[in-house]
């Protein structure tokens, strides 16, 4: 009980650091700062500081929300599968907390700063994201919730499992690969190396699942 509790403290701990970092900063900000920027990395919408403590209140709502709903998935669930991932799915969210809280104070550091350094930062912890999860992905079972989930892998455990272990090396391998060539390259070229990977990471374990599942089911069909 004590350690589920500190997970908990733990994790609204990182969740506050934006917070307080806001409420710090806040009054010194100047009345109009910039909001979006252009992939050079320099502002192309400036706009009143309400508009930043808006965002801040949706981002801070949605970090908050999204921890406890995958924690208490494992309850809420009417097919009382998720249960059986049930300490993966406290690893997601305490990861997506870390995510969505680093994400705010880039958000707040831009704006103070008037520059954003996508493939500095945002790129490179995406990279590092998807290596996690996809360091996780071998511990997920079957469920309606979390995972590679199409027709065949919900259909079959065998195809869930196999499939959830290429995809795993995959993510692991692509979050890797996201890290590193976003740091080196520029952002004009890292933001389509991203997509790429991405699609890639993702495509490829669905065409694999129904393969696999028509491979083994053929005398069933």
């Amino acid at each position: 009980m004590i350690k589920k509790n500190l997970a908990t403290i733990a994790a609204i701990i990182i969740w506050l650091v934006p917070i307080f970092y806001f409420i710090h900063i806040y009054s010194n900000l100047p009345q109009t700062i910039a909001l979006h920027f252009g992939m050079d990395g320099k502002p192309n919408r400036f706009g009143n500081k309400e508009e930043l403590l808006w965002t801040m209140c949706l981002l801070t709502a949605i970090n908050i929300g999204v921890y406890f709903l995958i924690t208490f998935l494992p309850k809420i669930d009417p097919k009382k599968t998720a249960r059986y991932s049930a300490e993966t799915f406290k690893k997601v969210s305490f990861l997506l907390v870390i995510f969505l809280s680093a994400l705010q104070l880039l958000i707040i550091n831009s704006s103070i700063t008037g520059s954003f350094t996508l493939n500095k930062f945002m790129l490179p912890m995406m990279g590092l994201f998807f290596a996690y999860l996809g360091n996780l992905m071998h511990n997920i079972k079957p469920n309606y919730f979390f995972g590679i989930r199409t027709p065949w892998t919900l259909e079959d455990a065998e195809t869930w499992r196999a499939t959830h272990q290429l995809g795993g090396k995959m993510w692991f391998i692509g979050g890797i690969a996201i890290t590193i060539i976003t740091l080196i390259t520029p952002a004009k070229f890292a933001v389509p190396i991203f997509i790429s990977i991405i699609i890639i990471i993702a495509l490829i374990p669905v065409i694999y699942s129904y393969i696999y599942f028509k491979k083994h089911h053929q005398s069933s069909l």
